[in-house]
């Protein structure tokens, strides 16, 4: 299979809604990363998606839609009073809420749950190429199964060339991490994936919010994924990465130490670290992962693929504190490094 990278524009808008019709596949920019994307109310077109990508089946997707109205075709009951607020405040956005699901929507989108996860992204090419599609589209990152997510275009070229035939190239993402899934099937919304929308803003909106325990480890022994990015090791680096925590001097100085031991293994390692901490590595190989927790949203999926550009084969990442959209950073983070997390 021949893959193209189009321009988003009405003719390749058109051409790709056609595709998502007849049960192709394609990627698309959203602001978080980049979609894969299929019909959604077509289970065959959504098996696809887990062949391309080689994604567990128990690993559930998520539901894109282009207007609120489109919500009570895929959800079994209107949307509770949270729900409400978080959609007027947050909506269209980097916020997936979880629904029950209703029964137009295939078992192979939710992995076998009762619950649909549904998100109005704020990217004009995402919505509309639901648009042209006429149709619901799921679509999880549009990446091979555990590496870093895309926010490039030609991220996704480099893991989806001849295994899907278009891929709309809308430029680079503008949060750069996944959506915020938040289930409001209680009383409380419960995050269950962090992401741009934080645990401060939920609060702030809707007076109250629990951050699932599984967001900073991983799943115990037979408990059930109940989102996208809550099982499996993701976002990885070809390397074996380490994240360091614990005050400012003495992370540096343990991040020199393991650095200095690997090369004196023969490895090729590499350091991800804040700008401003750069300098305290002296020519020890760095790759910059930005100011500040935002940059380090927007940056850190790039930086792990660079480093596999640059052949590294152990990396050592500083942590950032998990106040704000540092929660997300560090949730994706920590599973990209396996949970090898070094706490000093």
């Amino acid at each position: 299979m021949q893959t193209q990278l189009l321009p988003v524009t009405p003719e390749s808008l058109a051409e790709a809604g056609e595709l998502i019709r007849s049960g192709a596949l394609l990627a698309f920019p959203t602001e978080t990363v980049y979609g894969l994307g299929a019909n959604a109310l077509d289970a065959a077109a959504v098996k696809r998606i887990f062949e391309a990508k080689g994604r567990p089946g128990d690993n559930p997707l998520i539901v894109h839609i282009s207007a609120i109205d489109q919500l009570s075709a895929l959800a079994a009951c209107a949307p509770g009073p949270a729900a409400q607020k978080l959609m007027a405040a947050c909506w269209p956005g980097p916020m997936t809420l979880i629904f029950p699901k209703s029964a137009a929507v295939p078992a192979e989108v939710t992995a076998g749950l009762d619950t649909v996860a549904i998100r109005y992204p704020a990217h004009p090419a995402a919505r509309a190429l639901i648009d042209a599609a006429r149709r619901p589209i799921a679509a999880p990152s549009a990446n091979r199964s555990g590496r870093p997510s895309p926010t490039t275009a030609a991220h996704v070229l480099e893991d989806m060339d001849g295994r899907i035939p278009l891929i709309l190239d809308g430029g680079p993402c503008d949060v750069g991490l996944e959506s915020t899934v938040i289930d409001v099937t209680g009383d409380v919304p419960r995050i269950l994936r962090p992401g741009g929308v934080t645990p401060e803003r939920v609060r702030e909106i809707c007076g109250g919010v629990a951050v699932d325990d599984a967001v900073l480890r991983p799943l115990r022994a037979g408990e059930k994924p109940r989102s996208p990015g809550m099982k499996y090791r993701h976002y990885a680096p070809a390397g074996a990465l380490t994240v360091v925590q614990g005050e400012e001097s003495a992370v540096i100085a343990a991040i020199r130490r393991l650095y200095d031991d690997a090369l004196a293994q023969g490895k090729h390692p590499l350091i991800l670290a804040l700008d401003a901490h750069i300098p305290a590595y002296g020519d020890r190989r760095t790759l910059s992962l930005g100011a500040d927790a935002k940059a380090m949203a927007r940056s850190m999926f790039a930086r792990l693929r660079e480093a596999d550009g640059l052949g590294a084969d152990v990396l050592f990442s500083e942590a950032i504190a998990t106040d704000g959209v540092g929660l997300a950073v560090m949730n994706r983070l920590e599973r990209a490094a396996g949970f090898c997390v070094k706490n000093l």
